[in-house]
C-alpha cells in the first residue's frame, strides 16, 4: 500500500451477486453507504445523496469508470471536503466458500486541497464504519433487511 491510499478487505456472508447489488443498486447503497441517483452498472456520472430525505442535494459525486459485473467496480469519488478533487475508488469481489471477499482501494488523494493525512485518516475511518454496516446488512435476508 502506498502512503496515499486506503486498502481494506472484508469477508461477507453473502454471495458475490448479492454484494454486487449492494455496491451498485441505489436503494441497497442507501442501506450501508448513501443512496445514489442511479445504478452504478454503466460508465458515467453519479451522485450520492446523504440520505433518502436529502435527494436532490449531492453529498458525494463522481463518475463510474469501469464495470465488470459481479467482479470489479471503479469510480472517481469526491465531495465538498475534498474541494471537488477526484479520488479513485476500486471494489473487487472474490467468491470465498459461500461468501465474498470484498476489497477496497481508495487512492488519488495527492493534490487535494486538504491536509493529506487528515484526509486519509478521515476516509479510512469512514470506510471502516460503512463496511461494518455493510457486513451487518448484506447477510440479512431481504425480508428482514
Amino acid at each position: 500500500m502506498t502512503s496515499e491510499a486506503i486498502e481494506k478487505s472484508v469477508l461477507l456472508k453473502a454471495p458475490p451477486a448479492r454484494v454486487w447489488a449492494f455496491l451498485t443498486e441505489p436503494d441497497l447503497l442507501g442501506r450501508w453507504f448513501h443512496p445514489s441517483d442511479r445504478a452504478l452498472t454503466e460508465p458515467g456520472p453519479y451522485v450520492f445523496w446523504k440520505n433518502a430525505e436529502t435527494e436532490g442535494q449531492r453529498h458525494c459525486w463522481g463518475e463510474v469508470l469501469e464495470v465488470e459485473p459481479g467482479r470489479r467496480l471503479v469510480y472517481t469519488f469526491t465531495h465538498e471536503w475534498l474541494g471537488g478533487h477526484p479520488t479513485r475508488v476500486e471494489w473487487s469481489l472474490e467468491a470465498v466458500g459461500e461468501g465474498t471477499r470484498l476489497r477496497l482501494v481508495h487512492d488519488g488523494f495527492a493534490g487535494a486541497p486538504v491536509d493529506s493525512f487528515d484526509s486519509l485518516f478521515g476516509h479510512d475511518e469512514g470506510w471502516g464504519e460503512h463496511l461494518t454496516t455493510l457486513r451487518n446488512r448484506v447477510g440479512v435476508p431481504e425480508t428482514v433487511a
